[in-house]
């Protein structure tokens, strides 16, 4: 029996970014049971924000440490316990995502939510901190074990955060939705895992990925098995079409900026889990190709149904949410493709492809999300006749809804522009025409859906002569995240350039 693996004081370091939100959330936890019920709970959010960024700046100097080792000659690479935990640049940079977008939201909600629409609000801010943990951890795992325990963290948090608004019945459905759609795909995912480290003998993903050949010579149909099943799982994870069906309603139901959290953290844990798993197994399989080819042909027809069937959805949709969430569809199946795509020498920017993309997403979803708050709280209705006369009421909003809505629609300039070009010219280097053509067909007839919000802000006069009051904290967020937007459209190479000094396949996903 191989000997306990155990952290070092010097181990500790590398897990400073968890070990701070964990710090973050038992303090949160002991003030706000402590503290008299007549305070403003938004002192637990301002201190959540500073939980975030404290952890961010802990995840900025390991990359700063990582970065000076690889110019030494070190390793830019640490694995903890065994393996089972490996903090690299693929990690940090999802990290930096989930801190980043979780502090926007946080402070997007700050003075903009209602007590209607969020009950126990600090409650509302220091559960989100275990929910990013679980995120992180899913984004660093090296193991099987170690990667569905991040899962949970996140799953069994955001449950409870869904449901929040306990006198609500759309809150309650939603909860109740979610949680069972939750624990199928976990099932499903689990399932695999066990069929995986049947035949693998491990739950190592360094191992699996170095016995793979010879496993899927000797048990060819079960290789099948497990990652099918772990596809499914991950499918109705990250909603992708046809497993797709609980989002409308949880989007609905749940407290807006819970919305945006499960829009873009939850969706991008997910696909770090994805991408940990498969770079790390399916890669290898270079003796069996027909098995990889036939893996990465199933992820590429959930993205393509994905984009048809969240952008088909999302043109029959009034309720702003609801729209949200089959256009979070048909984002989905957009940052699957560089996933299904081979590394060639012509291509091997995968994930270039896909951060640029989820960093782009990040940004015009919180924002848009951030503006349906403020937006539905002075029209008290979350429909697009809510958005009616936006223009006049408050002029400079429009135009930050303009420019958001741009960048989902994929216009020039804008990050979802150069997002969707880039995973388009990677669809075009490899051959798969077909794929992109379907990127091509729904990106156009996407315009007709984030046309209508425009419509209704320019060409539309609304019920309500009064200004509409947008607090400080939420006007930074949304006026962050426009910016972001703009500078990803005007500077890509520079983004570009940051990812591929980071982040290398070899280092990050092959080494042993």
């Amino acid at each position: 029996m191989a000997p306990l693996t155990t952290l070092s004081w010097s181990d500790a370091w590398y897990l400073a970014p968890e070990i701070t939100l964990s710090a973050f959330a038992i303090v949160l936890t002991i003030l706000d049971l402590f503290a008299p019920k007549s305070w403003n709970r938004n002192f637990i959010g301002w201190l959540t924000v500073l939980g975030l960024a404290v952890a961010a700046g802990f995840v900025v100097w390991l990359m700063l440490d990582f970065k000076n080792a690889g110019a030494t000659g070190g390793n830019p690479v640490h694995d903890l316990l065994g393996g089972s935990y490996r903090v690299d640049d693929f990690g940090n940079l999802l990290k930096l995502v989930f801190l980043g977008s979780s502090g926007f939201i946080v402070l997007a909600s700050l003075g903009s939510v209602r007590t209607a629409d969020v009950p126990i609000k600090g409650e509302f801010y220091y559960l989100l901190l275990p929910a990013v943990l679980g995120a992180m951890v899913m984004s660093s795992s090296g193991d099987l074990v170690t990667l569905f325990i991040g899962l949970e963290l996140l799953s069994i948090t955001s449950y409870i955060l869904v449901g929040s608004r306990k006198r609500n019945g759309l809150s309650s459905e939603a909860a109740f939705k979610y949680l069972v759609t939750g624990g199928v795909a976990s099932a499903f995912i689990l399932y695999g895992m066990s069929f995986l480290y049947g035949i693998a003998g491990s739950t190592n993903l360094s191992l699996i990925g170095q016995n793979i050949g010879q496993i899927v010579t000797d048990y060819h149909a079960l290789v099948y098995v497990a990652f099918f099943l772990m596809t499914a799982g991950f499918a109705m994870k990250v909603a992708l079409a046809p497993f797709h069906a609980w989002a409308a309603d949880v989007y609905q139901g749940a407290p807006t900026p819970i919305t945006s959290f499960l829009a873009v953290v939850s969706k991008g844990a997910a696909f770090a889990m994805l991408y940990r798993i498969f770079m790390n197994t399916v890669f290898f399989m270079q003796n069996t190709p027909a098995v990889r080819d036939d893996i990465y042909l199933a992820l590429a027809v959930l993205a393509a149904a994905a984009m048809i069937v969240g952008t088909a959805g999302a043109l029959r949709q009034r309720n702003v949410k609801r729209l949200l969430a089959l256009s979070g569809v048909a984002n989905a199946g957009i940052l699957m493709i560089p996933l299904t795509l081979r590394v060639t020498q012509l291509h091997s920017s995968i994930f270039t492809e896909f951060f640029y993309y989820l960093l782009a997403y990040a940004f015009m979803n919180i924002g848009a999300f951030a503006i349906l708050t403020v937006v539905s709280r002075g029209s008290g209705n979350e429909s697009l006749s809510g958005f009616a006369g936006l223009y006049h009421r408050a002029p400079w909003t429009a135009v930050a809804m303009t420019v958001l809505l741009c960048s989902l629609a994929g216009l020039p300039v804008t990050g979802g522009f150069f997002g969707k070009l880039f995973i388009l010219f990677g669809t075009v280097q490899t051959g798969s025409y077909w794929l992109a053509a379907i990127l091509l067909v729904t990106t156009v007839v996407s315009y007709a859906v984030y046309f209508g919000f425009i419509r209704q802000m320019y060409l539309r006069s609304g019920n309500e002569d009064t200004g509409l009051r947008i607090p400080g904290p939420a006007a930074v967020a949304i006026w962050i995240c426009v910016a972001a937007t703009l500078a990803l459209g005007f500077l890509p190479k520079v983004v570009l350039d940051w990812i591929d000094a980071l982040f290398s396949i070899p280092v990050d996903f092959l080494s042993k």
